[in-house]
Formats: structure tokens, C-alpha cells, sequence
């Protein structure tokens, strides 16, 4: 059985925990707001970066796909001109999606 004085120290520790664990939360709430901050206020360098990859990831699908040679370049100019549907769509999703995501990497990275 528990005496009074153990359950004061229980009862203060889990008190402290529950601060740590509140303090915890309000920081991950910060970087989430703070992201989502920096990817609205850099929303041309994030357009420049979903461009750079669709052009990249593009490529190589395409090559590794169409062995055919004139139908590799039709495929590259189809590409090139789903490009700006491409961006609206991957923009959206970065907004919606990756400041959360990251949030949750960044937690992990920092849980022990």
C-alpha cells in the first residue's frame, strides 16, 4: 500500500508529465502552423520544385516505358503539355498534405 507521501510524488510527477505532454503538442501545433506559413509564402519556389520533378519523373517513366523512338517524343510532348494540370493538381495536394506529414516526420525524428 501506497503512503500519502509516494502518492503526493505519483500524483506531482504525473501532473508534470501532463504539462511536458500539453507543451509537447503546442510545439508540434506551432511547426504544423509554421510550415504551412513558409509553403504559402514560398509558393513559387514549391511550383519550381513540383515542376523540376514532374520534368524528372517524367523523363525516366517515359524511357523506361516507350522503347519505341518516335513514340518516346510524342509521349515527352503529351507530358510536357499535362504539365500545368499536373501542378494545379500536385500544388493542392502539397498544401493539403505535406505540412502534416513532415509535422509527423519531424516527431518522429525527435521521439526517442
Amino acid at each position: 500500500m501506497l503512503t500519502s507521501t509516494k502518492k503526493s510524488t505519483l500524483a506531482r510527477l504525473e501532473e508534470k508529465r501532463m504539462k511536458e505532454d500539453l507543451m509537447e503538442q503546442e510545439k508540434m501545433r506551432e511547426i504544423h502552423l509554421l510550415l504551412e506559413n513558409l509553403f504559402k509564402r514560398e509558393e513559387t519556389t514549391v511550383k519550381m520544385v513540383l515542376a523540376c520533378l514532374y520534368d524528372v519523373g517524367s523523363i525516366n517513366l517515359i524511357n523506361k516505358k516507350v522503347q519505341n523512338r518516335s513514340l518516346n517524343g510524342l509521349m515527352k510532348y503529351v507530358a510536357n503539355l499535362s504539365k500545368p494540370l499536373f501542378l494545379i493538381v500536385a500544388l493542392r495536394w502539397f498544401h493539403k498534405n505535406v505540412p502534416n506529414k513532415l509535422t509527423n516526420w519531424l516527431m518522429s525524428q525527435v521521439n526517442f
